[in-house]
């Protein structure tokens, strides 16, 4: 049977690596003009020859390889964080909600951002287990809660002071 060309290991471990090298070369050439305004050939040339250096070293291709689907999944997260975000505090003429409530929902939607990530990561468990499991934890909690509460008066009496002084 004849394997897909897309998930082919020769596509994905020679092919992508090197397009996505001489391609990312080239432009920073073009874009930063090093070479002179009509140096194109000249910089694929030389996007080329890094291309195919970057795939006749196993180590160097192995980071690129290993790093770009990080690099897509993060690209998405932020994205879909970014979109969040500019519904939930996106700036209008007529703004519905106060700053304290922009703040609060952004809070949440930083929460559950982070929440969603890892349930579908699956460390959803081991942070729970980590956070909630076990007796020493509870008294965590409760030193957490402390500073909170610490830093939280705080900054209430150093906010309190600044308006006083105007």
């Amino acid at each position: 049977m004849v394997e897909p060309i897309l998930i082919s290991p020769y596509f994905l471990n020679y092919i992508l690596p090197f397009v996505l090298v001489f391609t990312l070369i080239f432009a920073i050439l073009q874009k930063s003009k090093l070479l002179g305004d009509d140096a194109k050939r000249i910089n694929a040339i030389i996007g080329m020859v890094v291309g195919l250096i970057l795939i006749a070293s196993p180590w160097s291709r192995f980071i690129v390889v290993e790093l770009m689907p990080f690099l897509a999944v993060s690209a998405v997260v932020l994205l879909v964080f970014m979109l969040l975000y500019a519904f939930v505090g996106g700036k209008t003429d007529g703004d519905v909600l106060s700053k304290p409530w922009k703040m609060a929902l952004n809070a949440i939607l930083v929460i559950a951002m982070v929440t969603v990530l890892l349930m579908i990561t699956g460390y959803w468990g081991v942070v729970w287990n980590f956070t909630f499991g076990g007796r020493g934890n509870a008294q965590i909690w409760v030193n957490a809660f402390m500073i909170i509460a610490i830093a939280g008066a705080i900054i209430a009496v150093i906010k309190g002071e600044s308006k006083d002084a105007k």
